[in-house]
């Protein structure tokens, strides 16, 4: 079960808050999922190759949201479903995820980022240029690679 009150956190070591904030492998590719693909609905985000489960990307969602990470509101052309987009806060964990980008193409042979070797190439000389762009980005409601949004 996730953390859910700020009161509840184990401890203030910076590590530990940041791994009970975002540190669970779905709250990571929901990210990954903005800020690379441009999702941006729950049908989205259930259509991830991860294959994440209905009840555990509707409880990561709303502990995303109530931890300020992400900022939900209805899509204008059918009310039905909602958008979710980063925060400010959720935004600087763009960095992070590009760090994790870099340490998995360096140790995962088969990693997909290593077939955008322009990409690679740029964010391993430049990666704090490269998270500055990416944030303007998705600040703006676009992506990364937006060809390959579903």
């Amino acid at each position: 079960m996730k953390t859910t009150n700020k009161a509840d956190i184990r401890s203030h070591c910076a590590v530990n808050y940041g791994v009970e904030i975002f540190g669970d492998r779905w709250s990571l590719l929901i990210i990954r999922d903005i800020v690379f693909d441009g999702k941006k609905t729950y049908g989205e985000f259930l259509r991830s190759e991860e294959g994440i489960a209905t009840n555990v990307l509707a409880s990561r969602l709303a502990f995303l949201e109530e931890q300020g990470i992400l900022s939900r509101a209805p899509n204008p052309d059918d009310r039905r479903k909602d958008f979710y987009t980063l925060t400010e806060k959720g935004l600087d964990l763009i960095p992070i995820v590009l760090n994790i980008v870099i340490w998995s193409a360096k140790h995962d042979s088969k990693s997909y980022v290593r077939r955008s070797k322009a990409f690679l190439a740029r964010l391993s000389r430049n990666p704090m240029q490269v998270s500055e762009e990416l944030r303007a980005l998705v600040r703006n409601g676009g992506c990364m690679f937006p060809e390959s949004k579903e």
